[in-house]
């Protein structure tokens, strides 16, 4: 209880867990043999904003030129429950969902956005 105070005082994100993802009834998480798959792919955004996993566990995520352009570097890892939490240079970090919603993959954040990919 101690460490959980500690955390909450300092304002570290704590880890979401699988059931408070906001899934919708069609919504389904990446199986582990996808998330398996992850490093070297991409994904392009409706904005024109790109993720890109890498093999070593190296993350980018590069800004439309719409949005200003620039790189956001970063390390991934897969979590315990299949999100994907990434650790940025800068200290940030999130962990999101990559599910199937229909014919399309959708990222959702910790928030609830969801973020479709192309």
């Amino acid at each position: 209880m101690r460490h959980l105070l500690l955390l909450i005082i300092c304002g570290l994100p704590l880890p979401v867990s699988a059931g408070e993802w906001a899934l919708r009834p069609n919504d389904r998480p990446f199986t582990d043999e996808e998330l398996a798959r992850l490093p070297e792919r991409s994904f392009v955004f409706y904005d024109d904003g790109e993720s890109i996993y890498g093999p070593d566990g190296a993350y980018s995520y590069t800004f439309s030129a719409a949005n200003g352009g620039g790189t956001s570097w970063g390390s991934y890892h897969i979590a315990q429950d299949g999100s994907v939490c990434v650790e940025f240079v800068g200290g940030a970090t999130r962990c999101d969902v990559l599910v199937h919603s229909g014919s399309r993959v959708v990222l959702l954040t910790e928030d609830g956005e969801r973020y479709p990919v192309r």
